[in-house]
């Protein structure tokens, strides 16, 4: 995987090593974090578009995000792509919470599905919601669910 900031600059080190230097820096800078994480993903013709944020949210002062996009030729409906793109989201959440729980940062893994029965997408909620809570992650679904429907959804468009 190849993670970004929204300049669009690589990350110059691994993940791992650039988010923990991250939550050191934020630290002495006397910022308390909480991390968010989200997968969107758009359909180009036979092409899938999937992006991935790492959302850093610095408490009432802003934030800022890491970027990892994919692009893979494969035809799935909707609720293979929502679990497609919650599975993303766990992959990156996975990677980083023991750091994050070793530096007390809380988590948050959002999905791009919407509460509303009426959305197409909202088959694959129970499914996103029990992998995601199963997982022992904090689960957020739309509308609070920025870091997927917000953040991961410019990286799409």
């Amino acid at each position: 995987m190849s993670w970004k900031k929204f300049s669009g600059e690589t990350l110059p080190i691994d993940l791992i090593s650039e988010v923990e230097k991250t939550i050191e820096r934020e630290a002495e800078a006397g910022n308390k974090l909480k991390v968010c994480i989200g997968t969107d993903s758009q359909v180009k013709g036979s092409m899938i578009d999937f992006a991935t944020v790492i959302v850093f949210l610095r408490e009432q002062k802003g934030g800022f995000m890491y970027i990892n996009q994919e692009r893979i030729q494969k035809k799935m409906g909707i609720k293979e792509r929502m679990l497609s793109e919650v599975q993303r989201s766990i992959e990156t959440a996975y990677l980083l919470c023991d750091l994050l729980d070793l530096y007390d940062v809380d988590l948050e893994v959002h999905a791009d599905i919407n509460t509303n029965p009426s959305f197409k997408s909202n088959k694959a909620l129970h499914d996103a919601m029990g992998y995601i809570l199963s997982m022992g992650f904090v689960f957020k679904a739309k509308p609070e669910a920025f870091a997927s429907s917000c953040c991961a959804d410019k990286m799409v468009h």
